[in-house]
């Protein structure tokens, strides 16, 4: 495998874990129709406060989260302890604005991370650089008053390096009240002229973050911390965040390969929207884990949980499906990467490689009738078996083959049962010499 940039946190168990979950929970999943509903709509603060006055989850149970979590074969969790609406799950001392103040009456994010990390999964926290309910955030194009017409005059009066230090007093909160956190995840700048912002576009960069002097906090207080690249800074991130795609041969910064994670949702939303009919199947989400992995990188899939703390059964009945499936095949994505660049993939397969077990896995996108030829492999291979039952599968190579026009001299071939195996990806697990 390719070496990857080193970088200042320890991405090494996260290189490895491959597959986590992101959720999104705050007041938004009361409206249930995205977590952007307050910009979407333009909703005034004292309407947006009714969700604040009515936010109960008495059905919250986060220790159900972490199973759903954990059997479905992911290692780490991220949450939203702010979103955009400037909602805090946890008890900040800094703001009246959490849900300790809402019917709620607790801290919510505690026991969820308590919760995950008794189901064993590390721990990842979401806060958003953005604020909309802060009254020193500057008013911007991604604002929620952004079409106010007398924006300027309400601007006056708001000091952005006052919200500024209130962002980098609730990161301290959160870096030491919680015990150890293993992902810091900032979302997000969007200065103007930068990363195909428009030039003319009212945005907020490193300089309205104070982002320097934020990095330094999180340094201090979590070296090891992974953090994403959302500070708009070029240096000092752990990975790099594609959101709602994967990239087509993983990411590189300058030439150089890059610890990445693609976040995805279930359908188009983050947050939990009743409505929603565009949610992808179970099984496409296993064929776009397994393609993350093939280039080198994780998938972070995220939950938008409803008003009163479940799962919805949509999610659920996905989760279940890839739990399925990795309960007999996380063998090909945990510690596993893109393989070597002399094994060229074959069509509509993915390859996965386990660098230190010296194992190769072909996931089979599209079932073929009898053979796949396996380039530049003949002689290579010293056992394979189907992975979600260890049964034998025939590999040769040979003049036969080659005369038949199947594959070249240095290819072996798999011969494959007439009917695929009853998995949703069926993998076979190379051994090599």
């Amino acid at each position: 495998m390719t070496p990857l940039k080193k970088t200042p946190g320890n991405t090494k168990w996260f290189t490895e874990a491959r597959f986590g979950m992101f959720i999104h929970w705050g007041l938004y999943a009361m409206p249930a129709r995205h977590e952007w509903i307050k910009k979407y709509e333009t909703i005034p603060e004292e309407k947006y406060d009714t969700y604040f006055k009515y936010f109960e989850p008495d059905l919250y149970n986060p220790s159900e989260w972490a199973k759903a979590a954990a059997q479905a074969g992911m290692k780490y969790f991220v949450i939203t302890t702010k979103h955009h609406e400037g909602f805090c799950l946890w008890d900040s001392k800094l703001t009246d604005y959490k849900a300790p103040n809402t019917p709620a009456k607790r801290d919510l994010l505690r026991p969820m991370i308590e919760a995950f990390r008794n189901e064993g999964l590390r721990v990842g926290l979401y806060h958003s650089l953005i604020d909309w309910h802060h009254p020193e955030f500057r008013i911007d194009d991604t604002h929620c008053l952004h079409k106010e017409p007398d924006r300027k005059k309400l601007n006056e009066n708001r000091d952005q390096k006052k919200y500024a230090k209130y962002l980098h007093g609730q990161v301290e909160e959160l870096l030491t009240q919680f015990g150890k956190v293993d992902i810091l995840w900032f979302d997000f700048s969007y200065p103007a002229g930068k990363r195909g912002i428009p030039a003319d576009y009212d945005g907020k960069g490193a300089a309205d973050w104070m982002s320097e002097d934020l990095y330094k906090i999180v340094r201090k207080l979590a070296p090891e911390v992974i953090l994403n690249d959302r500070l708009d800074m070029d240096e000092g991130w752990d990975v790099k965040t594609p959101e709602q795609f994967t990239p087509k041969n993983g990411v590189q910064v300058n030439g150089e390969p890059v610890v990445w994670e693609a976040c995805q949702t279930f359908s188009g939303s983050w947050g939990y929207f009743r409505d929603e009919h565009t949610w992808r199947t179970g099984d496409e989400l296993i064929r776009t884990l397994i393609d993350s992995v093939s280039k080198n990188g994780n998938l972070l899939l995220n939950v938008g949980p409803t008003a009163r703390g479940e799962f919805d059964y949509r999610a659920l009945e996905r989760l279940s499906i890839i739990g399925e499936w990795m309960k007999r095949h996380g063998k090909s994505v945990y510690g596993c990467g893109a393989a070597p660049e002399t094994f060229p993939v074959p069509r509509d397969c993915r390859y996965t490689w386990n660098e230190s077990a010296k194992r190769l896995y072909l996931h089979i996108f599209a079932w073929p009738h009898r053979f796949i030829p396996l380039e530049g492999l003949a002689g290579k291979i010293d056992y394979a078996q189907f992975l979600h039952d260890g049964s034998e599968v025939t590999t040769a190579a040979g003049e036969w083959y080659v005369n038949q026009g199947l594959c070249s001299k240095d290819d072996a071939v798999i011969t494959l049962p007439h009917m695929p195996p009853k998995v949703t990806v069926p993998v076979i697990e190379l051994f090599l010499k």
